[in-house]
């Protein structure tokens, strides 16, 4: 084959098998740096803290705290100081908690690995003078931590070891290599020394080379020694890393980009947080804006008051300006994402991807690692006619224990420890064989050439001096060597690739007994491969992968709250067909519902509503590159799906990238966690205990943890995916209330303003109005709503969700001039204007009942059943302290500094009509908004949202 031979590479990287001295490692650390991977630098607290600045409202606001301190209204300008200080210091501290919690997860990878390495020069004399001199340079292997390693060290590799850089194998025994990681492939690779027939692996295939092992990837079995090729940012694992932007074009430079405009810089849409809140925020900027203009040209043409409105115009803006939004909407996400890590582990490392979750209608999900335990589990024991029957499986055992016992040095295997640990019949116990009984005589360990692997053994109960060859391995070696009628080897074939097919792996299991045989007998050894011939064939053994315990229930309740799920993998068709099945993913899939990376290929890459057309039909794609996961991802966001993406290998990254929420289970590779927007925990068995703390901790966040359920990895999913719910239906409906309220005063303050000879509301008691309502409005962060709410995706549509609160806006503008009526009635003096104190004290009074009565009423069905009976619930209580605020403040020792006086009892029984009438009113549009979204079968603010 083309390419350097291992002497050529060795000579490239001026090493030996020896290996490097001390003085050289040390000199090629400082040239090339340390082996570790790419990470991105860490972001300091003040660093994050300026960062939110960038929300597009918490700027706006920062913007109208300047032009109120302009105006020198200080009270103003102090209070949104202090709203976005608290608000960029709630994200800023969420978010840095999740830094550190990562870095605590990087510190339990372990970091270690063999080296040879000759000592210097200075380090060769020895006590005993009688050695060779040769001796004293022979290397010795040690542990090394693995950011030590440089390009032509020696390294050698064990079952469990970690591949800790980019390496070209020089010896090899049985070794075997998880490639899952980097390729998605469940089976482990086979990795030999560098021959002229061996395969090419060029730097683009996505299956690596028999010879070349790659940093990330796992030794499943056996040992070699590997020459260090390449380490840090140069392995492929750091390319794969820092390249996944190339997917979607147009990308520059290697950090990863969120929001709004990052998104649509890559070509892709905004992510779910992106067109809810913030598109929300953009429509009300554009208000706020042109609010200020209005006022001062409208005061100026009809009452010539020009300039001296300026306050009361920024008064208005503010009045518009839901200054608690970033409060609010940080506290609802911070306080899920802490719950989530207190009570479940969950790791959420960007606060808006909480609500990405509770918005996700689409979940695609890696295979292997995810679905799957990463290791084969027996499926059946089959005779010859594929029946089930014990003996093939009994065979394979002996095989597999005696080969382990008698190896030199032992290589286990996947398949072996399945087959040792797998029950006699489907439904029986662990297993019995009494390997005891059996004399293990030799041993020929797995050939990856001959592809089978012997065990000679004196079995119980046979004739004196007759040993008993037992052999499995492939198929089509095994039969190879077993006396067989041609049709008959080709019906058990057939009978093997039907099998395959359906996603199994099939291994063939064949006896022979022969002469006893002794060393001293013989010239040669006692047992060698030409031995292993004439064999009868015993049967077959089928694998499957070992799917995840959790993963059947924790897909089926993702599907009851009404996210898809779609499976992306390397794997063949079969094998995630069959993973399906037996995880018990919805009903049969229909053989339109798989497909495979040729269907993706087959449309041009800039069509992607044939893409997203074809996903919608699609329950799984097999055989998939990393490239055509982050299509298949970018395809569903781009046609208005909010997709998640689950993965925890190299090529899953690309994917990560494309999904509007990112998650990786806890024991991914590096670089995937720090890809994922949230990490799961590991998995673990709840206690009683365990499981009683866990629901006294999150009874807002998920439904109870039985004992003894396995919670972590895709078990968390769930619990993650209603606290997303529960904060973006708190965020909605703190939208939907606050809005509503403030447009409605901001119509009838902008109303008053052109009819009354004075200003409807001075710019003091507007601060103070707001302050009240503000502070009530934290209570939605502590809200829980009903679990029925929580059953589908929470969206926000903001032209839908404009029109709605425009429609109650104007109901509250409504309430608010009917007060101008009963002022005018209640009030003394012959229109009931002579009085601006009283007016202003009126009006006040009844706009903070006014927003009391829309936090209780315009919450919905959202929260009909969250509070104990007897009690209320924390918005209920926060309306109560808004509404005694609203009545006593003008009665209290502050009413005249603020230029209200005691209002006349007439006034409050004619506001109980009107605050009646304006109940009953908004009840009944809320019960037929209710009425209609259920006819539709989504409400104004998204699919399933809060009504």
């Amino acid at each position: 084959m083309s390419g350097p031979t291992t002497l050529q590479v060795l000579r490239s990287l001026e090493t030996g098998p020896r290996g490097l001295t001390e003085d050289e490692a040390a000199a090629r650390l400082a040239r090339h740096g340390p082996n570790v991977p790419p990470t991105r630098r860490g972001v300091s607290w003040p660093r994050r803290f300026v960062r939110g600045l960038r929300d597009p409202f918490t700027a706006v606001l920062f913007c109208l705290g300047l032009v109120s301190a302009g105006t020198a209204a200080w009270g103003t300008a102090s209070v949104i100081t202090v709203l976005v200080a608290v608000s960029c210091a709630l994200r800023a501290t969420g978010e840095h908690r999740a830094d550190r919690a990562m870095t605590a997860l990087r510190g339990l990878v372990p970091t270690t690995a063999t080296v040879l390495r000759r000592p210097t020069p200075d380090e060769r004399v020895i006590p005993d003078e009688r050695a060779i001199p040769d001796e004293r340079a022979i290397p010795a292997p040690r542990e090394l931590p693995a950011e030590e390693l440089v390009p032509g060290d020696i390294i050698r590799l064990a079952a469990g070891d970690v591949i800790p850089a980019d390496a070209r194998v020089l010896t090899a025994t049985a070794l075997f290599v998880n490639e899952a990681p980097l390729t998605g492939e469940s089976s482990p690779t086979g990795k030999d020394p560098w021959t002229p027939s061996g395969a090419v692996g060029g730097p683009a295939e996505p299956r690596p080379a028999p010879h070349l092992c790659f940093q990330g990837s796992g030794v499943t079995a056996g040992s070699g020694t590997a020459v260090v090729t390449a380490t840090g940012r140069h392995t492929r694992f750091a390319t794969t890393y820092t390249a996944p932007e190339a997917v979607f074009g147009g990308g520059r430079g290697r950090r990863r980009r969120r929001g709004w405009a990052q998104g649509r810089g890559q070509g892709l849409r905004p992510r779910a947080f992106d067109r809810s809140v913030h598109g929300i925020s953009w429509i009300l900027v554009r208000f706020m804006l042109l609010t200020p203009p209005l006022v001062l040209v409208a005061d100026a043409a009809l009452r010539g008051r020009g300039l001296d409105t300026l306050p009361f115009a920024v008064a208005v803006a503010v009045g518009l300006t839901p200054e608690m939004l970033p409060v609010v909407v940080t506290a609802c996400l911070a306080r899920g994402a802490a719950r989530l890590a207190r009570s479940h582990g969950v790791i959420v490392r960007r606060l808006p991807a909480l609500h990405d979750l509770g918005a996700m209608d689409v979940l695609c999900v890696d295979k292997t690692g995810t679905l799957t335990q990463d290791r084969p589990a027996v499926d059946r024991s089959l005779d010859t006619a594929g029946r089930d029957a014990p003996e093939a499986l009994h065979w394979a055992a002996v095989n597999a224990w005696w080969t382990l016992q008698l190896a030199d040095p032992p290589a286990p295997d996947a398949l072996d420890e399945a087959i040792l640990t797998a029950p006699e019949s489907p439904d029986g116990p662990a297993p019995s064989y009494c390997y005891d009984d059996y004399d293990g005589i030799a041993a020929l360990p797995f050939d990856p050439v001959r592809r089978l692997a012997t065990a000679v053994v004196a079995r119980p109960g046979a004739p004196l001096g007759v040993h008993t060859l037992v052999v499995k391995g492939a198929v089509e070696n095994v039969l190879e060597l077993c006396v067989l009628p041609d049709e008959e080897r080709a019906r058990l074939q057939a009978l093997a690739s039907h099998h395959a097919a359906e996603g199994l792996r099939v291994l063939a299991v064949a006896t022979a007994d022969r002469p006893a045989r002794s060393r001293r007998d013989a010239p040669r050894p006692a047992w060698s491969p030409a031995d292993v011939r004439g064999l009868d064939f015993t049967g077959f053994v089928t694998f499957r992968d070992a799917p995840d315990p959790a993963a059947g229930s924790a897909l089926c309740a993702l599907a009851d709250r009404g996210v898809t799920v779609k499976i992306l993998t390397g794997d063949h068709p079969g094998t995630a067909a069959r993973v399906c099945r037996d995880l018990g993913v919805g009903p049969p899939l229909a053989p339109d519902a798989i497909r495979t990376a040729a269907d993706i290929d087959a449309l041009p890459p800039t069509d992607t509503a044939a893409l997203a057309e074809l996903a919608h039909r699609t329950t799984v794609f097999a055989g998939c590159t990393p490239e055509h996961k982050a299509r298949v991802v970018a395809a569903l966001r781009a046609h208005g799906h909010t997709t998640g993406f689950l993965g925890d290998g190299v090529n899953d990254l690309p994917a990560l990238h494309a999904a509007d929420v990112a998650l990786a289970p806890h024991d991914a590779v590096p670089v995937a966690r720090e890809a994922a927007d949230v990490v799961l925990p590991q998995h673990t068995t709840t206690t009683p205990s365990a499981a009683g703390n866990a629901s006294d901790d999150s009874s807002d966040v998920s439904s109870d943890v039985s004992s003894g359920a396995p919670v972590g990895g895709l078990a968390t999913i769930d619990h993650a995916v209603t606290a997303g719910r529960s904060s973006g239906t708190n965020i909605a409906t703190y939208l939907r209330v606050t809005l509503s309220s403030n447009l409605g005063n901001v119509i009838a303050m902008l109303t008053a303003g052109l009819l009354l000879p004075f200003l409807p509301m001075l710019p003091a008691q507007v601060l103070v109005q707001n302050l009240c309502f503000d502070a009530a409005q934290l209570a939605f962060a502590h809200e829980r709503p009903d679990p029925t709410a929580l059953r589908r995706p929470v969206t926000l549509r903001p032209r839908a969700f404009l029109r709605l609160i425009t429609g109650f806006g104007v109901l509250n503008a409504v309430a608010d001039l009917a007060t101008f009526a009963v002022l005018a009635l209640a009030a003394p003096g012959p229109t009931g204007t002579e009085d601006e104190s009283l007016f202003h004290a009126g009006w006040f009074t009844e706009n903070l009942l006014t927003q009391a009565l829309a936090m209780l009423l315009l919450r919905g069905t959202a929260y009909a059943t969250t509070a104990p009976r007897g009690t209320a619930t924390p918005v209920a209580r926060a309306a109560m302290v808004l509404a005694a605020a609203g009545i006593l403040l003008p009665l209290s020792p502050l009413g005249p500094p603020l230029d209200m006086t005691p209002l006349p009892p007439l006034y409050y029984a004619l506001l109980t009509l009107v605050l009646t009438l304006y109940a009953a009113t908004l009840t009944t549009v809320v019960q037929l908004r209710n009425k209609a979204s259920v006819a539709r079968g989504s409400g104004g603010s998204g699919r399933g949202g809060p009504r």
